[in-house]
């Protein structure tokens, strides 16, 4: 049996399903939405988080190749490389501009804090007065 890497074909595949196998969480709290992706083998420099027309979230980045010398013989190669890019709507309810990213041991989480509800109004409640007809 063969289990050299196959061609360019394959390879490319294989490239594109790094965009494919991005996964990401996403979970709500009390004060935000946080999503959370493991991201193995990428720097912060490997990475871009930008906020697209004001209330898409878009984390992008590029999973290097490894270094491959002539005497290397891959046996199987399952771990992606490439480009990716994933988006996500957000909520009304982010404060865009508080908007922060970590990245530690592999694992980048962006924090996207809620709007604090204007306690004065009772939250999403606005008051109107009632004039004299």
């Amino acid at each position: 049996m063969d289990f050299s890497v196959p061609t360019t074909a394959s390879s490319f595949s294989r490239d594109a399903m790094a965009v494919a196998n991005t996964r990401v969480d996403w979970k709500e709290t009390p004060e935000a939405h946080v999503f959370i992706a493991d991201l193995p083998r990428l720097r912060k420099e490997d990475l871009k988080i930008d906020l697209v027309e004001k209330n898409t979230l878009q984390i992008s980045g590029e999973r290097h190749k490894e270094q491959e010398e002539k005497t290397d013989q891959w046996h199987h190669v399952e771990r992606s490389s490439g480009w990716f890019m994933r988006q996500f709507r957000l909520p009304e309810n982010v404060n865009v501009d508080d908007i922060f990213a970590k990245l530690e041991n592999g694992v980048l989480t962006v924090n996207a804090p809620k709007t604090q509800p204007d306690a004065a109004n009772g939250g999403d409640i606005k008051s109107i007065d009632i004039g004299n007809a």
